[in-house]
């Protein structure tokens, strides 16, 4: 998929969540936190099925150093869901009384991590 696509696509899905979580917000609907996260999970499942065809590919290819980088996409998305699932249980579950250190952790490991990924990979590949 080219990468016009890709941005569309992911713009389209972020555009229907944040329509979903205003409604819900603004008490228009009543539907479950969990119905309004579909979106959410729709394109991170489609991001785990890609990241996994593309782990597929690189080992019968014998391109193993990619796999490290990939196995990386895939927790930094499995974190990000498991943080969206806690937001979910959080909202929907008040009576659990789950502390906002718990259900924000994920974020919080995942933030710096992300950050620092970044700027090693900007410093590899910076071309003066």
């Amino acid at each position: 998929m080219p990468l016009i696509h890709r941005a569309l696509f992911t713009w389209f899905i972020l555009l229907i969540f944040l329509v979903l979580l205003v409604l819900r917000l603004d008490q228009r609907i009543q539907w479950n936190w969990f119905i309004v996260f579909i979106p959410m999970w729709l394109y991170d499942n489609i991001l785990l099925i890609y990241i996994i065809f593309n782990m597929i590919s690189y080992c019968k290819n014998g391109r193993v150093s990619s796999l490290r980088r990939e196995a990386w996409y895939m927790t930094a998305v499995l974190m990000k869901l498991s943080a969206q699932i806690l937001i979910c249980l959080k909202l929907e579950a008040p009576y659990w009384f789950l502390p906002a250190k718990v259900v924000l952790a994920p974020f919080w490991l995942l933030l710096p991590i992300l950050a620092v990924d970044v700027f090693i990979h900007l410093i590899k590949h910076c071309r003066y």
